[in-house]
């Protein structure tokens, strides 16, 4: 199993931009019409993340 381990120390911050739909699908609002909402906004989040901290990937055995 991959995992993802991040060095964060929670001291920086990110800027994401997000419609007001992928902001509400992030609270647990569902949309029903698009289901891709909440993924989507869940992408951008990463790839902010991804560009402003250091990743690092690791297989793990469980």
């Amino acid at each position: 199993m991959n995992s993802l381990t991040a060095e964060a120390s929670g001291k920086g911050k990110i800027a994401v931009e997000l419609t007001p739909e992928e902001a509400l699908a992030l609270t647990g609002v569902k949309f029903n019409g698009n289901p891709e909402v909440t993924a989507e906004a869940r992408r951008k989040i990463r790839k902010a993340f991804e560009k402003t901290f250091d990743f690092q990937y690791q297989d793990r055995l469980d």
